[in-house]
């Protein structure tokens, strides 16, 4: 191996501020950092998969599910993490884009919205002792789900 550069990087474990299961779209990639700031977040376990919070609603496969727990639990451990951020987007691929809901971006969101509520539910099943907020990011803001309308721990739909 040749070493590239030198950069000193902070040998002490830190304290993760929250998870974040999240898209791995660039475009909304400034919203992200914004939607931290406001949040307080400094610290964060980025859990980057096609799809975001799709993996935990409604997985294409099963595994991708329990695969985004056990970072989850990783981060837990390695991090003391106790709060997780939900986060789907507008456009995403791994929806088929807008295109999927006939490029209306109401029925994109309010499909969002059910995702949402349904990856939050699967996560307080599996890892009730998380905190869990969940967003939605499209091309003019971050909308934050109301928890209010989602079971405080029940499994997937």
């Amino acid at each position: 191996m040749r070493k590239i550069f030198h950069h000193d990087s902070p040998r002490a474990r830190y304290k993760c501020d929250a998870a974040v299961v999240w898209c791995y779209d660039h475009r909304f990639e400034m919203a992200l950092n914004k939607l931290l700031e406001c949040l307080g977040v400094v610290r964060s376990d980025p859990i980057r998969i096609a799809g975001g919070a799709k993996c935990l609603a409604s997985p294409d496969y099963e595994g991708d599910r329990h695969f985004i727990f056990e970072q989850l639990r990783w981060s837990m451990r390695l991090h003391g993490t106790d709060t997780v951020l939900l986060m789907l987007h507008s456009d995403c691929g791994a929806y088929g884009g807008l295109a999927a809901f006939d490029h209306d971006p109401h029925k994109e969101l309010e499909h969002h919205k059910h995702d949402l509520r349904r990856a939050v539910a699967a996560l307080r099943a599996a890892i009730p002792e998380l905190a869990v907020k969940a967003y939605f990011v499209d091309f003019e803001g971050v909308w934050e789900l109301d928890m209010r309308h989602v079971p405080a721990s029940s499994g997937p739909e």
